[in-house]
């Protein structure tokens, strides 16, 4: 479990500084450079999900809570917006219009509904920890940027492509959970 506790701090503390540091951030681009900067970043993500991965498979799973009958139904539910939400920022959207970051809120979405579908600790710390999170990361980034002015609003066929994309990703993943992540959500 400390593996996997360790991962989540990384991961949040990395992310962390751009939001809650700007200082150090910018001292840190000064010195190294731009490129070199993005590449202890990227390093520091990469080594953060190394130790979230293999401490969550080093975890035996020890059951806290029995999750409600509903749980797994509105995990996919919440799983397929969190698809959604984490590739509206790649495209011209009203999702965007409703969400100031709709990838971060994409990933509260998933742990959220990941909690509601999983009742063991290796669950709870992950998932409960990345939509922590995010939800943190969000409150840090509308404090660091100020006022927000919402994207123009566009057609009807740009949310819908979104969510056919997102819709499509979210079943290409949830074929390949169990291979990737060894567990079958729908069973």
């Amino acid at each position: 479990m400390i593996k996997l506790i360790l991962g989540l701090a990384l991961w949040s503390i990395t992310h962390f500084i751009p939001a809650m540091a700007v200082g150090l951030r910018k001292n840190l681009v000064s010195r190294l450079g731009e490129n070199p900067y993005k590449g202890l970043f990227a390093l520091l993500v990469i080594i953060a999900l190394y130790l979230i991965v293999s401490g969550w498979k080093s975890v035996a799973p020890v059951v806290i809570f029995t999750p409600p009958d509903w749980g797994s139904y509105a995990a996919r539910l919440l799983v397929l917006l969190g698809f959604i939400l984490f590739l509206a920022p790649y495209a011209p959207n009203n999702f965007r219009r409703m969400f100031r970051h709709p990838q971060l809120m994409g990933v509260a979405c998933w742990g959220v509904g990941h909690l509601l579908a999983n009742g063991e600790a290796r669950s709870i710390v992950l998932f409960g920890g990345l939509a922590l999170w995010a939800v943190i990361e969000i409150l840090l980034l509308n404090r660091r940027d100020g006022e927000w002015a919402k994207p123009e609003r566009v057609t009807w066929a740009r949310n819908l492509g979104l969510v056919i994309i997102g819709a499509v990703a979210y079943l290409a993943f949830l074929y390949m959970h169990h291979r990737l992540i060894g567990s079958a959500p729908l069973i």
